[in-house]
């Protein structure tokens, strides 16, 4: 975690930036701004992906201000004195939570930040599985009563696990399902912070909810045209527990075994993956569009199988820019989808018609 002591100086900076007209967030956060009508929130959001699902649940009621921008990582964000700016004059603060964010604490005290936080993994159910652990789930078994996605009690690490991330693995976008639940707590929070908006908030969330349930609908219908014992796994880090458990794959392994994309791995770590990923079969390997390919390239190249990196690299921890096949979130699944199903020898089908704007 940053400590106080390093955001110190950023600190100073934000009265500067203030006094000159900054406190909208420049810089750093003009990406991720929308309008707003007079009046209304000014809201915060942390991660790329949960600043897209505010954007669209806002609408022109309220406006955004995005922290971390495409390809950078929500583990070991340093924020700007802009972004400190911005959401000292924030109203609401929107956060994916579930220990993703672990800069947050000192950002929110050095900044003087006491609006609304939105928490949007509140109720969701987190994993503390890591990639190889025996992670493969039979079709079905995803939908558990009282929560959609969740976990058998016992699953847990132990204490000390390696693996282990602050209450669990933190990347639940990762499943449409849950993303809609993400989606559904931002909108109960924005309606809460300001009630006179809230019908427009409602209706901009159950817009984007019926696509987010196309989707998860699409990805399945496709995954379960695939043998199960084909449906393997090896991703850049362990970002993609709740993808495979959501459609009954099996997660060989990540090349970076850490829920933390700065993370880096052993070399007994590497020949274990190489040894796991000749020993099942797994034809591809996918780097992470935030992250570094070389590790990727290296481990794909030993076990002799295809690396997927570059344009067709995963969206993990971060969307894209503005043009790229993830600069949205359903963009980045939808291209997460096709990569994946077509490293199995499948051709997806064609989109919904929801999901091709």
């Amino acid at each position: 975690m940053k400590k106080n002591a390093l955001l110190a100086p950023v600190l100073l900076s934000v009265s500067a930036l203030a006094l000159a007209g900054c406190a909208s967030g420049a810089s750093s956060t003009d990406a991720g701004s929308t309008s707003a009508a007079s009046g209304g929130l000014k809201v915060v959001a942390t991660t790329t992906q949960v600043a897209d699902f505010t954007r669209e649940i806002a609408g022109d009621a309220a406006s955004v201000t995005q922290l971390i921008q495409p390809n950078q990582s929500a583990h070991s964000y340093d924020p700007s004195a802009a972004d400190l700016s911005a959401l000292a004059s924030a109203d609401v603060l929107v956060i994916n939570g579930a220990g993703l964010e672990e800069w947050l604490d000192d950002a929110i005290s050095a900044s003087g930040f006491d609006g609304v936080t939105i928490d949007a993994s509140t109720g969701i159910q987190l994993s503390e599985e890591a990639a190889g652990d025996d992670h493969a789930h039979a079709e079905g078994d995803a939908h558990a009563e009282g929560d959609d996605h969740a976990h058998e009690e016992g699953e847990a690490h132990e204490e000390g696990d390696d693996h282990a991330h602050e209450g669990g693995n933190p990347h639940i976008w990762t499943d449409p399902a849950r993303a809609e639940q993400m989606v559904a707590t931002i909108e109960a929070g924005l309606a809460a912070a300001d009630p006179a908006a809230a019908s427009d908030f409602t209706s901009n969330a159950d817009a984007y909810e019926k696509k987010l349930a196309e989707l998860d609908s699409w990805i399945r219908e496709n995954v379960d045209l695939v043998p199960a014992d084909k449906r393997l796994l090896v991703s850049n880090h362990d970002a993609f527990t709740y993808f495979v458990d959501a459609y009954g794959n099996t997660y060989v392994g990540s090349v970076i075994p850490s829920f933390d994309d700065n993370a880096e791995p052993s070399a007994a770590q590497i020949d274990e993956l190489v040894a796991a990923i000749k020993a099942t079969g797994v034809k591809a390997v996918f780097s992470e569009a935030s992250i570094s390919p070389k590790a990727a390239d290296t481990i794909a190249s030993e076990a002799g199988v295809k690396v997927y990196s570059g344009d067709e690299a995963l969206y993990g921890d971060s969307l894209g820019p503005a043009g790229s096949d993830g600069a949205t979130y359903l963009d980045s699944q939808i291209h997460n989808a096709t990569v994946i199903l077509e490293s199995w020898g499948a051709t997806p089908s064609a989109l919904p018609a929801d999901l091709e704007d």
